[in-house]
């Protein structure tokens, strides 16, 4: 239970709701200890005795002890409820900041599905558990302390039999808590599968269609929900199966106690109200007993959950500042590769950019092209410290990126990634995301930069049109423009478009680049692009092949010196403008 302890320190800033509840909690349990002791009395006092006033009064503290247990109760659940949920919500919460903080590398490892699972399911199975704990570590251990005495001073003879019971209630506890622990950390995997496929399919849905593949992805997800049913219900079974053998115990028991209770009775060694109260106490000691039991199964449960919390909560981003680090004041936006290599497996995995040096200078448009695999966008990843590199440097302003605060150089950087992301909210929203307080002028500017201004505008709500998820509603060269005015507005030191107009036309993407050339704003572009156009108009491109550098000057010079270049502009133009050339 190493991982469901080491989250209970999250109970720390609700310590007065988890004090309180246990105290309320003790105080139902002494009320519930008063009830046989006091029906006792009513039996071998008042009815033996056929005294009336002594049945009320007796009875009437019966009902005020039931009163003040049920205060007892109702404030532990209240109590428990508060810090529980809290303390789910609090790790929910650093869970979700931890997940923000990765590196690609990371979250590459960590699959979505996974991701979605620990912050939702596991912390669900973590928090009840917490809950429970509330109201029944206390509870459970004191009735079973009290009742024990209680039944001990009632009858030291009848209480022999709670010796015979109790070693095979433990037994049976212990045995059922360690295999359900390694079945319920098999379930929770299984979910994790279940999710993966499920958000697969929700965000893939247009595909699966157009490919009428629906009952593929139906037996799919057949499959992973079936292979969760099943080690569902082994886990469950292992569960179900602990009550009622501790039911036959519990039973046997107060058998026991009746026969041999009776049997004193009958020859006058003890009285009715004494194997009354005996049988009560029994039935709260065995029964604290068997919720201890069905607790201890519920924290291996969420102990399974809380191993997969820990997981991502211990998890160290593969990217962090140096102890060191600095601020970047006031960017030029020179870009520097310096002998440059990179591996995404680390130093035993092939490498995908191999001694790669050049020089982007201030306000430079610097196209990158080159065979698909050649390692485009894994270069232009390295600027803004999406990755790191396995060797070499990327230098900013000539200072290693390495040696910056995450946060300074990246709001230097805007990127544009091959993915346009947009997030539900509005398109006003969506482009102002990286700067939250830019004016209604600047955003308008922006999108008629990014050639999105005329679309926006026939929207039903125009830039207020709110989108759907992943901006669902929009086509995909909208979505990319939409992407593009986002980096705009930033205003950045140093812009990076990784293949990002691929879904828009050819005349619209030439216009967002000629609206690039006349901005107002002078910013260093590193343009990765599949369409020649791109590179006629940049000022400098670099070819890349295999992860070299394969060619490198302006569109004019690559045409007379560099085969691979030849070759791109071949397969775009055909043989017409290199033969001019």
């Amino acid at each position: 239970m190493r991982s469901f302890r080491a989250l209970l320190g999250y109970m720390g800033p609700y310590k007065w709701a988890a004090i309180l509840a246990p105290l309320l909690m003790a105080l139902e349990v002494t009320m519930d200890l008063a009830q046989p002791r006091l029906l006792q009395d009513v039996v071998d006092v008042g009815i033996a005795n056929r005294d009336l006033g002594s049945v009320v009064h007796t009875g009437s503290l019966m009902v005020g002890a039931a009163l003040i247990g049920v205060v007892g109760g109702v404030g532990c659940s209240i109590l428990s409820t508060i810090a529980g949920l809290s303390f789910g919500a609090d790790i929910r919460a650093d869970l979700f900041r931890r997940v923000q903080s990765l590196s690609f590398s990371n979250l590459g490892r960590l699959e979505t599905g996974h991701l979605i699972t620990r912050l939702t399911n596991d912390v669900d199975q973590v928090q009840e558990a917490a809950m429970m704990l509330l109201r029944i570590l206390v509870r459970a251990p004191l009735m079973m302390m009290g009742s024990l005495v209680m039944a001990v001073v009632t009858s030291p003879k009848l209480s022999l039999l709670v010796l015979a019971i109790a070693p095979l209630l433990i037994l049976t506890f212990t045995v059922a808590s360690k295999r359900a622990h390694a079945l319920f950390l098999i379930v929770q995997e299984r979910l994790d599968r279940l999710n993966v496929v499920m958000l697969e399919n929700l965000s893939g849905v247009r595909l699966v269609k157009a490919f009428v593949r629906s009952k593929y992805e139906a037996g799919r997800f057949a499959r992973a929900n079936g292979d969760l049913t099943d080690q569902t219900i082994k886990a469950s079974i292992v569960v179900a199966v602990v009550r009622p053998i501790m039911m036959l115990l519990i039973d046997a028991g107060v058998a026991g106690v009746i026969w041999f209770g009776g049997w004193q009775v009958h020859h006058g060694d003890v009285r009715v109200g004494q194997i009354l109260a005996f049988v009560n106490y029994l039935m709260q000691l065995l029964g604290s007993t068997m919720m201890v039991g069905m607790l201890m199964m519920r924290v291996a449960r969420a102990d399974a959950s809380a191993e997969r919390v820990t997981e991502v909560l211990r998890s160290r981003p593969d990217i962090e500042d140096s102890p060191n680090a600095s601020e970047l004041e006031r960017p030029q936006g020179r870009v520097e590769f310096d002998d440059v290599t990179f591996t995404y497996d680390g130093e035993d995995s092939e490498q995908v950019l191999k001694g790669v040096s050049f020089r982007a200078e201030p306000g430079e448009t610097l196209a990158i092209l080159g065979p698909t695999g050649s390692g485009k966008s894994t270069l232009v990843h390295l600027v803004p410290r999406l990755y790191d590199v396995s060797g070499g440097q990327v230098l900013i302003d000539g200072r290693d990126v390495r040696s910056l605060r995450q946060e300074s150089l990246r709001r230097s950087i805007a990127v544009v990634l091959q993915d346009a992301i947009l997030f539900s909210g509005s398109v006003r929203e969506n482009i102002r995301y990286g700067r939250p307080n830019a004016s209604k002028e600047e955003v308008q500017a922006a999108a008629r930069m990014a050639q999105a201004h005329e679309f926006i505008t026939q929207l039903p709500e125009g830039y207020d049109t709110v989108l759907g998820q992943r901006g669902v509603n929009l086509s995909g060269g909208q979505k990319q423009r939409l992407s593009i005015a986002r980096a705009l507005i930033c205003r950045p030191s140093v812009l990076v478009m990784d293949d990002c107009t691929s879904a828009v036309d050819a005349t619209t993407e030439a216009a967002i680049l000629g609206a690039l050339e006349t901005w107002d704003h002078s910013c260093t572009r590193l343009l990765v692009a599949q369409r020649i156009g791109s590179a006629v108009s940049a000022d400098r491109v670099i070819v890349l092949e295999d992860g070299k550098i394969a060619g490198e000057g302006t569109h004019q010079e690559l045409l007379r010196t560099s085969p691979v270049y030849q070759d791109i502009v071949r397969s775009q133009l055909g043989g017409e403008e290199v033969a001019h050339v």
